[in-house]
This record gives C-alpha cells, structure tokens and sequence, in this order.
C-alpha cells in the first residue's frame, strides 16, 4: 500500500511527463522557511542562539532564500517572540535573501525596523483556517495584504504571497479549485 506521499510523488510524476519543455517555468525558487515555519508550533521554546546558528548554517549550504522569522504578536505564536533579535544576530550572506512573514502593517513596520530587506504574506483558501491561523477572514486578510503591499512598493520592498490550504484544509476537508483561485487573483 503507499502512502501518500508515494501516491502524490506518482501522481505529480505522470503530469510532468506529459508536459512539454515550454510548458516548464526555466527556473524553480528554492525557498527554505524552516527557521520560521519549522519553529513556529514547537511547544517547547528554541532558544534565540539556536534559532540564529541555524539560519547561519543554513546560509553556508547555498541556498539562495531562508525565510528567517515571522513578525507576529508573541501572544498568539510566543515561539517567534524574539523575532528582532534573531533578524540582527544572523550573519547576512552575500546573495542569499532573508525574507519574514508579516501578517499586517504594524508586523511589516517592525520588520523593515529590523532590518528585513524582503517580506512574505500569506492567506487562506478556507475560510476556517483563516480565522483560526489569523483571527479573520478571508476577505479581511487580503485587505491587511493590500495595505502591506502598498508599504513594500513605497519603499520598493520585495514582497512574497502564498496561499494555504490549496491542497486541503485541516478543518474543512476538500478545498475547491475555484476558492484557492479566487484568494490568488
């Protein structure tokens, strides 16, 4: 029997051999997020030097983007706490990039404060997930987005989005096509 991962790797497999070499994007982004989502549930708290020698050997192995930490309230995720902390202990690599998650304007502000050079948004395809991952709605989350987005230009800040729960949701199951393409666009 497979698990699913074997299923999804033999799924993804058949797509691609039936993908023509014009259909493939001419590079892939590699971006390790680790440090932040990696850390963000562990129960038991990492210690800031921890969480800095990692993203440091991490920097030494090549890759080009290590999402460091996330800007949020330490009420809600206390795991990234020490977030400004970790944003000025790192030691910068030339080339590689150090985006962090900011879920509003105030996260953004404080990172950009802190000395981050890229950021990361992210919103829901459920409706569920986001009022529990960030206490509001869809709709609501894309406009705390905008508001994000619209700082990041005026100081020409790189901003990176993705959506959760394109493949499912923990709560509500089944996520449509139709919801995940209407959070992108």
């Amino acid at each position: 029997m497979y698990s699913t991962v074997h299923r999804l790797l033999r799924i993804n497999t058949h797509r691609v051999r039936h993908l023509s070499a014009s259909c493939l994007p001419e590079k892939v982004k590699i971006v390790e997020v680790g440090p932040r989502d990696g850390l963000q549930n562990e129960k038991t708290p990492v210690p800031t030097e921890v969480k800095v020698q990692l993203i440091n050997k991490l920097s030494e192995t090549g890759l080009p983007v290590i999402e460091t930490t996330s800007f949020v309230s330490p009420k809600w995720v206390p795991q990234m706490a020490d977030h400004v902390t970790v944003m000025r202990r790192i030691n910068r690599v030339p080339g590689v990039i150090y985006p962090v998650l900011t879920p509003n304007l105030l996260g953004f502000q404080s990172a950009v404060e802190a000395g981050a050079t890229e950021v990361s948004i992210f919103g829901a395809a459920s409706e569920t997930f986001s009022k529990k991952n960030i206490n509001c709605t869809i709709d609501e989350s894309v406009e705390r987005f905008r508001e994000v987005c619209e700082a990041a230009a005026e100081r020409k800040i790189p901003v990176r989005a993705y959506v959760s729960c394109v493949l499912g949701c923990p709560y509500e199951g089944a996520v449509s096509p139709k919801a995940v393409a209407e959070v992108y666009t």
